[in-house]
């Protein structure tokens, strides 16, 4: 019997676990996830140059800190000074965090994330901040960003890097291992509900495939975007009272250093928002990397998507980052995870099971990319595994059309963006779709069931995630 079990070990939930134990809790606290802990978390492409599609999950998506703390690491701070405090509609990260404004005021959000932001200090996060120097040139660069209708987005942040947050969340880990159970290599497979209240968790040892049940009087499921496609079945099952959401169709860029040298030295994260002709969908930036790699990981089912890391001490010649279009569906439609998950099966399945690269010349000029011309082209590419081909093949023209004209502008505002030898590599997804609608106290429609973090869709970047599980502990001790 636990008095609280928490599914996923993402940020959401670590942070759970950690307030509980600040507030000297008495509960009970399991943590279960699927993947390793993080010393055992290593990815083999650096070491075979080829994804080798882990089991029994990725190490990129799974396991102890998350998929999103594993990839580069970069919390965006109000820390001290609280950045923007005069202002209401504050960019949060992600699909701009505009969920969880539902149910907390600005105010206890940006309490939430300076006390969040002194914790990651607590446990070694870099004290330096991006992006709060040189305040005339960063306007300089958001008037120029406005003449072609897009908002370059200034938030001060911490960049971990790949590496220093593996030990900074080690740190974590072992500080929670004494004072909470922790199960990995251990999925959830269902929970048990009666009389419209939670009453366990059924779970299975993905190694030995045994079955085991825990009774729980409090489960919070934490899990991020890895687990949304999992949560929607879940949902289904047990009537778990949800909404549609959105889901961010992409590509991962990459281009050189040298075009990115300002944004790099001014924000070294530019979020960039456009709205371009001539459909106006949302088209935004994320996750930028400065002299980063771009690299895989591997989702449910075997879908490979792409993304990018960026290291404290190893750098390559060129900046990536993504390009998400956000589509919203529209009644009879109901099912954006499965759409996206879709476009990503057809993309692997021309690139043999991996991700696509191209030239933007040759997709201006109607044609795929050979392996010769990649190989002679002057961005060269950081993932060599990425097969050369035809993206437009598997992203539909709207979202190539908005990509596209989304880079035209961004020409403007960096000379050298829309270069021909620039890469795209495809697909990057982000499902946001699963919004769960709860209460107040993060409650489902199940009594004791609750729901944070990105894959119920409450918050959408590593940092608000974060905060939700502070958040989260809070209403737990008090109940």
């Amino acid at each position: 019997m636990y008095d609280v079990i928490i599914i996923g070990a993402g940020p959401a939930g670590i942070f759970t676990a950690l307030e509980l134990i600040k507030l000297k809790s008495s509960k009970k606290i399991l943590i279960i996830e699927q993947g390793k802990k993080i010393e055992n978390r290593s990815c083999p492409i650096e070491k075979t140059g080829k994804c080798l599609k882990c089991k029994p999950c990725c190490n990129i998506t799974s396991g102890f800190s998350g998929a999103g703390a594993f990839s580069d690491g970069k919390l965006l701070s109000y820390h001290l000074s609280l950045y923007n405090e005069n202002e209401n509609n504050f960019y949060l990260g992600g699909n701009d965090g505009s969920f969880i404004k539902k149910y907390l005021s600005t105010a206890e959000i940006k309490s939430l994330l300076k006390y969040t932001d002194d914790i990651y200090l607590e446990f070694g996060a870099d004290k330096h901040l991006e992006g709060v120097e040189r305040r005339d040139e960063i306007l300089e660069l958001q008037r120029k960003a406005k003449k072609e209708d897009l908002n370059l987005i200034d938030i001060p942040l911490r960049h971990l890097g790949t590496e220093k947050a593996h030990i900074l969340y080690k740190k974590i880990e072992e500080f929670l291992s004494d004072k909470v159970d922790m199960l990995f290599n251990t999925s959830v497979k269902n929970i048990g509900v009666k009389n419209g209240k939670i009453n366990s968790v059924i779970a299975e040892d993905l190694i030995t495939h045994e079955e085991k049940v825990f009774s729980a009087k409090k489960v919070v499921i934490a899990v991020g975007r890895k687990g949304a496609s999992w949560l929607e079945k879940l949902c289904k099952e047990h009537n778990i009272e949800t909404r549609i959401g959105s889901v961010d169709i992409g590509i991962r860029y990459e281009l050189p250093n040298k075009v990115m040298q300002k944004i790099n030295e001014l924000l070294y994260e530019g979020k960039v928002i456009g709205y371009p002709e001539p459909f106006k969908d949302k088209v935004r930036t994320f996750c930028q990397n400065p002299g980063g790699f771009v690299t895989t990981e591997v989702y449910d089912d075997g879908i490979t998507l792409v993304n990018g890391h960026s290291y404290k001490d190893k750098k390559s010649e060129n900046t990536n980052l993504a390009i998400l279009v956000s589509h919203h569906f529209n009644y009879p439609f109901d099912k954006p995870i499965e759409y996206g998950e879709n476009i990503a099966k057809n993309t692997n399945s021309i690139a043999i099971g991996n991700v696509i690269v191209q030239r933007l010349g040759d997709i201006r000029r109607g044609k795929r990319t050979w392996q010769a011309e990649l190989e002679n082209n002057s961005v060269k590419p950081t993932l060599k595994t990425a097969v050369a081909g035809d993206i437009t093949f598997a992203l539909g023209y709207r979202t190539m059309t908005d990509i596209l004209e989304f880079i035209r502008k961004m020409d403007i505002v960096a000379q050298g963006f829309a270069n021909p030898d620039n890469l795209l590599y495809a697909p990057e997804i982000k499902f946001y779709s699963n919004e769960l609608i709860v209460n107040k106290n993060f409650e489902t429609n199940i009594k004791g069931l609750y729901s944070i973090g990105d894959g119920g869709g409450l918050t959408t970047g590593l940092m608000m995630a974060s905060a939700s599980g502070v958040k989260m502990a809070r209403i737990l001790e008090k109940k």
